[in-house]
């Protein structure tokens, strides 16, 4: 959100977001302890009405580095995360991040969403003891139903049955995604999650 707020639309290096971190630290703490009060106060308004988990997602900031993140996220994020209303299931979301997760787990959260840039069992190797969400390429649905139960196979292989992996893709789906792709993909998490045999 405070890309969109400073870029003013979607960007690729982020040069007036990071120009603005880094010239004016003061006035990008300010803004971003406003986004993330509001954010806090918008997924517990959520809960109130519901919502029985929440997820936070943050597609771009996979393009900082690590001490960046620290310095200038990592409070909001830990802040905003511990600002939901208790008991209620956070999933904390990025991509690019593989050089950033042992900073998301300590941002907090019950569950890491990963994208396919970092292998499912690498990840847990990074996090240890947590929930991890992930992390098919949404791209591997254009293609055919052969390759999509492969890719199912090989995640869930890596995931070899441990407790807390939520299948998901790495990203949202592709506009342009068959209908009958998702579907496909849908059946072969089912089928090979409940005869692990398949798996072999």
């Amino acid at each position: 959100m405070a890309s969109y707020a400073i870029e003013g639309k979607s960007s690729r290096q982020f040069q007036k977001t990071k120009a603005f971190m880094y010239e004016r630290p003061e006035a990008w703490n300010d803004l971003l302890d406003q986004l993330t009060s509001a954010t806090i106060d918008y997924l517990n308004h959520q809960i109130s009405a519901g919502v029985q988990a929440v997820q936070v997602f943050d597609s771009w900031v996979g393009c900082l580095s690590p001490e960046d993140f620290r310095r200038y996220v990592l409070p909001h994020s830990r802040r905003l995360i511990q600002g939901i209303v208790p008991g209620v299931p956070v999933i904390s979301f990025g991509t690019q991040t593989a050089g950033l997760l042992s900073l998301f787990k300590q941002a907090g959260g019950d569950v890491i969403g990963i994208d396919w840039r970092i292998e499912l069992d690498e990840a847990w190797d990074i996090l240890g003891e947590v929930a991890i969400q992930g992390n098919l390429d949404p791209a591997v649905l254009l293609s055919e139903p052969v390759e999509i139960r492969r890719q199912v196979r090989r995640i869930l292989n890596q995931a070899r049955g441990r407790p807390g992996h939520i299948f998901n893709l790495g990203h949202g789906i592709l506009p342009e995604t068959p209908i009958e792709n998702v579907r496909a993909l849908v059946d072969a998490v089912h089928q090979m999650s409940q005869n692990p045999e398949v798996l072999k």
